[in-house]
């Protein structure tokens, strides 16, 4: 069994994060949960260490467009369809300069990983529900992900 820390975010976020009653579980109940799931620890604490660098993110507002160039690194990890993607989620209002820049952010902090479309959906979704104010594009962004619609983008 190949998990990775991916696959222990979306678990995270659809069992504990996305509670809509607000109960969060001790996160060292949750870690013993996931080793004893048969997640790997090195991938849980990854996952940890992940989720907490995003409360440690600073918040940057701003309000006007932006032209983003990816870099060699960036356009390595990301294939065309995640970059256009991206460009999509910021043209249709559903990322901020600032949020897009987290996320990309997020996305490169996974050294060994490979990003694929879904992978990058998720990552999306969970910043988006850590950002105060997004709810709109957090719903907007719950439908993509959740309802698998298809992304249609010039």
């Amino acid at each position: 069994m190949k998990e990775n820390v991916f696959d222990i975010i979306i678990y995270l976020f659809e069992n504990y994060l996305d509670d809509e009653y607000g109960f969060v579980p001790d996160p060292e109940a949750i870690r013993t949960e996931l080793l004893e799931a048969g997640f790997p620890q090195g991938e849980v604490s990854k996952a940890f260490e992940w989720l907490e660098s995003l409360t440690q993110q600073p918040d940057i507002r701003s309000a006007a467009p932006s032209f983003r160039v990816f870099s060699p690194e960036e356009t390595a990890k990301l294939d065309t369809e995640c970059r256009g993607l991206l460009i999509f989620l910021e043209q249709s209002g559903i990322l901020t300069p600032a949020s897009r820049e987290q996320v990309i952010d997020r996305l490169m902090a996974f050294r060994d990983d490979e990003i694929s479309l879904e992978n990058l959906k998720w990552v999306v979704l969970v910043i988006l529900f850590s950002r105060p104010d997004e709810e709109t594009a957090f719903a907007r962004m719950e439908d993509l992900v959740y309802e698998n619609m298809p992304v249609l983008f010039h």
